[in-house]
């Protein structure tokens, strides 16, 4: 006997091996419009997701949003005005006010956007000691670890850019 012995089918080529080695027997084969199929399905899932989470929607929330304690942080915030959210408006107004040559209109317009800072500051630090104190009134046992920077941030950012939406209007009453 020979010590080499036929195989008993020609040798394949190399295109035909190449493509065997690729698309392994175990992955499905997905074609063009199930790919898109896919990517649409997913495209609305996460619209949707966005959806729930701008209307706050507890399951579509992140962590750190959830909770009673949270909700009724948002809601607080949302039912006043804040100095907070007029700091962006104000520092494009800035913006455009010292690209005049006039030193005293630049010298103006600094110095607004620093007491705006300096205002901002001090109503964060009063809202963060009244939402600490009406959390624990509401809910009592619940941390208030967090929270008072939760509502100051959410007071220093424009009304209709909050994130989830809010819902409440803003009251007339004094908080």
């Amino acid at each position: 006997m020979s010590t080499h012995e036929s195989k008993g089918r020609p040798t394949p080529k190399r295109k035909e091996a190449e493509s065997k080695r690729k698309v392994s027997s175990l992955a499905p084969i997905v074609t063009k419009d199930q790919k898109r199929a896919s990517r649409a399905l997913g495209k609305s899932d996460r619209v949707a997701q966005r959806d729930a989470y701008m209307r706050g929607e507890e399951s579509a929330l992140p962590l750190r949003d959830r909770g009673p304690a949270r909700r009724f942080v948002r809601n607080y915030v949302d039912s006043r005005r804040s100095t907070g959210e007029y700091f962006l408006p104000t520092i494009f107004v800035v913006l455009v006010l010292t690209l005049f040559p006039v030193p005293a209109i630049q010298l103006g317009a600094i110095a607004l956007m620093y007491a705006m800072l300096l205002i901002a500051i001090i109503d964060g630090f009063l809202l963060s000691r009244k939402i600490r104190k009406a959390v624990e009134t509401q809910f009592p046992g619940t941390s208030t670890k967090g929270l008072g920077m939760y509502a100051w941030l959410r007071s220093t950012q424009m009304r209709r850019l909050r994130a989830p939406r809010p819902d409440v209007k803003v009251s007339k009453k004094k908080n």
